[in-house]
């Protein structure tokens, strides 16, 4: 066993093999050690996130690397009250709690027949080999409800297909490695395809939304009917059937309509993307559901504190300007984050301060760093990408899983903006600060961000971690809310194996292949199979967040 550092909040505890990861999640769900917030299973690891403010870190490494004999009692809450009580991530109990899944299933996939030539057996031998012996759910990951389901005959596992597919469908059910998979939504995939079931493995509706969570018993059986017809009608093993139209959207259904509120805005243009955004969602990491939220959250909280809000109110992520909304009442605005030129009912107003907003007033909101006066760029390298709105009351839209944020990897959320939209604001939770302005630093022109090395620094060459201290790097153009790509001198690895699948963190820097990094932000992927080489302090985040395409950046050892 290892216990390796992830950030300035997680630490990486590798094991022998998926067996020992399973006992040691099992263990930590029933007697999580004190401060601990979140635990993410995986194929030879358990990444554990605390709370730095409440736990002592030599202790918990301690109690991880020699843990004691596991107890009967089921924690599901950490904290003393509603202000520091935080959801633990994973499933309840022990895996033995959790009660058999049967999944029918249709074995017709397009790489049936491929997947009995590279196992030399028969397509009839690959479904008796399917279908024999005990599966159970590792662990989740790559989208919402995504299970990784161990037990696969050996003779099945394969690698990944050297060519992955743009669109897999919902329900396919794949094999790669020594695990199953039941595609929940539609989305790229490089699995091996052996059939499809109508059983909705990650469903919204339900009170559960996981049908497969981790140390979930799994029986697969071979049907010819249509699986709906197999489909058990009592929960928690009822799963509807697939409507692939919802699947796709898994909750992102838009915001068009609002609900009856004595206010709401209109949105008249929301210029390239614009989500609605809050601090995110906890205590769901181990269903493959990452936190999303505001991706500079200090500036959605200093927007809300300026109208009163409560620091995790909805408010408005606009990425590069050009949000064009009504108000059909009065009310108080602040916008934060990269400095736009903005004009209300046709008038200049400034950034960082609380603006009254008169009934039937437009607000307008200029690409970050545009000069209001000659309408180009001042220093676009300096100029931020995202901007936050916050509305007296907050966004009262109908959250999601406890979150009113915006996942654009999982589709989780409210929709992106779109004009037309009719959003409904909330009551007014307190008195505004009386304050005219909240003056905010400039943002550099070549940022320098901290990294905590770890967890997969042994990974790289000696040379690599002196690379990236050393040189420059230039955001690219593909980056989003998923992570920042960048582009630069390539960082060598000595392990050249693949890395098992595990836990990822926001602010994490992975090295795929070619050897350039990518920045992890707030939509990030649950787990990943790519080292990360270190990961950015927590207060460097925001300044990540920030950078846009064609800026250049460093990074330096955190101290």
């Amino acid at each position: 066993m290892r216990v390796l550092t992830c950030g300035a909040d997680a630490l990486l505890v590798e094991v022998a093999d998926l067996d020992a990861a399973g006992q040691l999640y099992a263990h930590l769900r029933t007697a999580p050690p004190p401060g601990v917030v979140a635990l993410v299973p995986a194929a030879r690891t358990v990444l554990v996130r605390f709370d730095p403010t409440r736990t002592d870190l030599h202790r918990l490494r301690r109690l991880l690397a020699d843990p004691p004999p596991p107890t009967t009692t089921t924690t599901t809450r950490v904290g003393t009250g509603p202000s520091d009580a935080v959801r633990l991530d994973g499933a309840a109990g022990e895996a033995g709690d959790l009660p058999t899944v049967t999944v029918p299933v249709r074995y017709d996939g397009p790489d049936l027949a491929e997947v009995a030539r590279l196992s030399g057996l028969t397509p009839a031998q690959v479904i008796d080999r399917h279908i024999r012996g005990t599966h159970r759910v590792a662990f989740c990951g790559f989208a919402p409800g995504f299970a990784y389901v161990s037990g696969l005959d050996p003779d099945l596992h394969l690698p990944r297909r050297d060519s992955p597919r743009t669109r897999v469908p919902a329900g396919a059910v794949a094999i790669a490695d020594q695990f199953t998979g039941i595609y929940p939504r539609t989305s790229p995939g490089g699995w091996h395809l052996i059939g499809r079931t109508d059983l909705a493995v990650f469903d919204l509706d339900r009170e559960q939304p996981a049908l497969l969570p981790p140390g979930t018993p799994v029986r697969f059986v071979a049907v010819d009917l249509p699986a709906t017809t197999l489909a058990a009608p009592v929960p928690p093993t009822t799963a509807v059937p697939v409507d692939d139209s919802r699947a796709a959207s898994t909750g992102s259904t838009g915001v068009g309509i609002a609900r009856a509120r004595s206010a709401t805005i209109t949105v008249v243009s929301p210029g390239p993307l614009a989500t609605i955004q809050d601090l995110g969602r906890t205590g769901l990491a181990h269903l493959g559901v990452t936190a999303a939220g505001a991706l500079d959250r200090p500036s959605l909280r200093l927007a809300n504190r300026l109208v009163g809000n409560r620091a995790s109110a909805a408010g408005i992520e606009c990425t590069y300007g050009g949000l064009v909304v009504t108000f059909d009442t009065s009310g108080l605005i602040a916008v934060t984050g990269a400095p736009c030129p903005m004009t209300l009912a046709g008038r200049a107003i400034g950034m960082n301060s609380p603006v009254e907003v008169p009934a039937g007033a437009q607000l307008r909101i200029g690409p970050p760093g545009q000069d209001a006066r000659t309408g180009g760029l001042a220093d676009p390298r300096a100029a931020g990408v995202r901007t936050y709105l916050a509305i007296r009351g907050g966004l009262d839209v109908p959250p999601v899983l406890g979150s009113r944020s915006r996942d654009t990897l999982a589709g989780l959320g409210p929709a992106p903006l779109a004009a037309g939209d009719v959003l409904p604001l909330g009551p007014a939770h307190a008195a505004p600060p009386v304050v005219d302005l909240a003056p905010q630093a400039r943002y550099r022109a070549t940022p320098t961000l901290r990294v905590i090395p770890g967890p997969r620094d042994d990974w790289f060459t000696p040379d690599a971690l002196a690379t990236l201290w050393a040189s420059t790097y230039e955001v690219s153009a593909d980056s989003d809310r998923i992570g920042i790509r960048l582009r630069g001198p390539a960082l060598a690895r000595h392990v050249t194996g693949e890395l098992p699948s595990e836990g990822m963190v926001v602010g994490g820097i992975q090295i795929p292949p070619d050897g350039q990094p990518v920045v992890f932000l707030a939509d990030h992927p649950v787990t990943g199979g790519y080292p990360v080489i270190g990961v950015l302090t927590p207060d460097d985040l925001p300044l990540a967040a920030q950078c846009r395409p064609g800026q250049h950046l460093r990074f330096t050892r955190a101290q």
